[in-house]
């Protein structure tokens, strides 16, 4: 018997180097073989470019070959966070490689040939969620464990008060975005759909994909001449009120849309630079899709660069104050696409007192800006809620758990190969065995996308959440804004096969419900579409328990197979900024723990009695892992995710060494809690002389023997684990 156990990017990656060994020596004892797939960015960039290495820097397919795994029953994979890449982190990436030896292609923001433009899209295959798509066949059950809910009401972190005449907001666009603009159709039969762009009745194919019957497809459009006018009055109206001016996108999941919504922010918040050096950004190859850091490189080679740069700083002084990413370095909100993910940078935002930070590092009431109106509500219903509540008190709120649409690549997330930025005035449509069925007409640089949701996916989400809603006696509110025309369709799906069973509310009231009933200790179950989804298991978990990295996450996959997900991987870029400056990881591996736990669950399930073992060890563990409060400190010198890892192998073996069930297993398992034991002060001290100082982890986006060896620097814990 396998588990896939996935090796991702950042803080992720550091802490499998750590906990991988402790996993397979353990899991060998179920019988289980514990196999490792990199999908880590830089292995999906050489594996996509074969060609250009050398025989033995060629590295296999690993998403693709999961991405067959997840089809099948049995299938056993647990995911850790990987980054879903902007066009500067593959950048950086490549440069990393290149520096390497290894001899992959620059990416050609505008290809002048055909061998360019292969290669940009090649590289459109790792850009932006590239992995997640592929591995979840299966829709998302999330939520937080007894265990780690408890020990968050006792624990709870430390809230900031929210003052209610704050004036911080969230605004959105009411009118010509994609809300707005959206149709859907229901197919009526297997066939084929194709995507046209109509110019001067000249009909040009775009896209061709498959349809089933009772699909459910969706086309609309942001009018980006509207979107311009929203941002300036958002900015003036920030300068007139002495907030922040603050974006949230999702650049690195919305790969083709987002980082078109992001440049025109950016080019309409320094509209007066665009224009007075249009022709110097030009020459320079600037693209606003990237942000300012690629902007502010590519003008230290400019003849105009002081000129640019004074100019720069003048607009910063006088327009609307930005938030910032780093006030520090003067990192702004504006810097990179992927700096700033709207379903962790909005959560932030509201656990602070809904306030970011300016240039000099002061917290300031800010205008949350999130374009598009379809999922911007549930924020500003978190604000008024706390109008009139108050801040979230963690320490006596219930949980909202989600049940998530997300299979085969259901709605916005499976969109980006059928977005496109309108090259002219035209008409676009899809047609249906040669009749339109949805028909748009955009303006030059409108953005246009199509979204499909599969008729096997759906039902298999109804029946996910009243399975949810039966097992847990927890209220389900189905999150469907029937003024959406997708969503109405959908509804009338719920209310087709379940009646009027469940409420089925738009996401601001659903929000607003949902806050009243974990306000009262209760929990409760949303049942959303796949974007909510993402930016509810962000949402709920950081106001409930302060992260979202110690939440379940199970995707019980079509054809029988399952997916266990480890949690977010927001912050994982700062850990591993206090890593290369003193060797300390704060990354907390409780979301890896319980995947295990569940994935050994699900192995028992297949008449593995070992498994079953190692399971209820494993929730033991966790159990006195919680209550020992052996979670990484964000302090040097103090517990880290290595560890954590220790101490919870210690629970581990110590519970596995009492246990009766299974003889070989308590026989062998005394030994190894015998020798742990005896030894904890000592491997407690080695962890902690290795802390403190810089450390060379041999790359950020390509990490080996050198990060290995840092990440496992206890000469006696890894004795043990190697005796196992």
């Amino acid at each position: 018997m396998s588990i896939y156990y996935t090796f991702t990017d950042e803080s992720p990656a550091l802490a499998t180097f750590s906990f991988l060994p402790i996993a397979k020596a353990f899991l060998k004892y179920a019988n289980i073989d514990v196999k490792v797939a990199d999908i880590s960015l830089s292995a999906r960039i050489l594996a996509n470019f074969g060609e250009y290495l050398k025989p033995e820097q060629r590295v296999d397919d690993a998403l693709a070959m999961l991405g067959e795994l997840v089809k099948k029953d049995g299938a056993n994979v647990i995911k850790t966070p990987n980054i879903s890449a902007s066009i500067p982190q593959i950048k950086a990436c490549i440069k990393e490689l290149q520096e390497k030896g290894y001899n992959v292609p620059n990416y050609p923001d505008e290809p002048k040939n055909d061998e360019e433009r292969k290669i940009k899209d090649t590289y459109a295959k790792v850009l932006g969620s590239a992995v997640n798509p592929v591995l979840r066949q299966g829709n998302s059950d999330r939520r937080s464990t007894r265990a780690v809910k408890e020990y968050a009401k006792a624990n709870p972190y430390k809230t900031k008060a929210f003052s209610k005449d704050s004036k911080s907001c969230v605004t959105c666009m009411s009118s010509d975005d994609f809300f707005s603009n959206e149709k859907a159709f229901k197919v009526t039969s297997n066939s084929k759909a194709i995507i046209y762009k109509i110019v001067n009745n000249v009909k040009t194919e775009l896209k061709s994909f498959d349809v089933v019957k009772d699909e459910i497809i969706d086309a609309t459009f942001m009018n980006v001449a509207k979107l311009d006018e929203f941002y300036d009055k958002q900015i003036e109206y920030c300068k007139k009120e002495n907030i922040l001016f603050s974006l949230h996108l999702k650049a690195t999941m919305m790969k083709v849309s987002d980082p078109v919504l992001f440049a025109h922010a950016l080019k309409v918040y320094f509209k007066d630079l665009f224009a007075e050096f249009s022709d110097e950004f030009t020459k320079l190859g600037v693209n606003p899709n990237n942000g300012l850091k690629e902007l502010l490189a590519k003008v230290e080679n400019s003849s105009k660069k002081d000129e640019i740069l004074k100019r720069y700083n003048e607009i910063l002084n006088t327009r609307a104050p930005i938030s910032m990413v780093n006030s520090d370095n003067g990192i702004t909100n504006l810097h990179v696409p992927s700096d700033v993910i709207v379903d962790a940078s909005m959560p932030a935002m509201l656990k602070n007192g809904a306030k970011l930070w300016d240039k000099n590092g002061d917290e300031m009431d800010t205008n949350a800006v999130i374009p598009d109106q379809t999922y911007a509500t549930i924020y500003q219903a978190v604000l008024d809620d706390m109008r009139v509540n108050g801040a979230i008190n963690p320490s006596k709120v219930g949980s909202v758990s989600n049940v998530g649409l997300m299979a085969k690549k259901a709605q916005e997330y499976g969109s980006h190969d059928k977005t496109f930025i309108a090259d002219s005035d035209a008409t676009y449509v899809v047609e249906i065995d040669d009749k339109v069925v949805l028909s748009h007409n955009v303006k030059k640089g409108d953005i246009y996308r199509v979204n499909q949701a599969k008729p096997d996916a759906i039902e298999n989400w109804i029946k996910l959440a009243e399975q949810r809603c039966a097992d847990s006696g927890e209220e389900g509110i189905f999150w469907l804004d029937e003024k959406r025309a997708s969503n109405k369709i959908l509804a009338d799906l719920v209310r087709d096969r379940l009646g009027n069973k469940y409420l089925i509310l738009n996401p601001y009231d659903a929000c607003k419900k949902s806050l009243e009933i974990i306000r009262s200790g209760k929990n409760c179950i949303s049942i959303t579409g796949n974007v909510l989804r993402d930016y509810l298991t962000d949402l709920f978990p950081i106001l409930e328990l302060g992260t979202s990295a110690k939440m379940l996450s199970i995707v019980p996959m079509l054809n029988g197979g399952a997916m266990f997900e480890t949690g977010a991987g927001g912050s994982a870029p700062k850990q591993v900024e206090q890593v290369m400056v003193e060797n300390h990881l704060r990354w907390d591996s409780l979301g890896e723990f319980l995947a295990l736990q569940s994935s050994l669950e699900y192995e028992a399930k297949k008449n593995n009695p070992k498994a079953k073992v190692l399971a209820e060890a494993f929730d033991e563990a966790i159990s006195m892992y919680l209550e020992e409060n052996k979670a990484p400190s964000r302090k040097v010198k103090e517990n880290d995710n290595r560890t954590s890892h220790f101490f919870f192998a210690k629970y581990l073996a110590n519970s596995l060494a009492k246990q009766d069930a299974d003889k070989e297993i308590q026989v062998k398992f005394m030994e190894v809690a015998d020798k742990i034991n005896a030894n904890s002060d000592k491997i407690f001290a080695e962890y902690m002389q290795a802390e403190g100082k810089p450390v060379d982890l041999g790359g950020y986006y390509d990490l080996g023997e050198k990060a290995d060896k840092l990440m496992r620097p206890s000469i006696t814990f890894n004795d043990i684990i190697k005796s196992i």
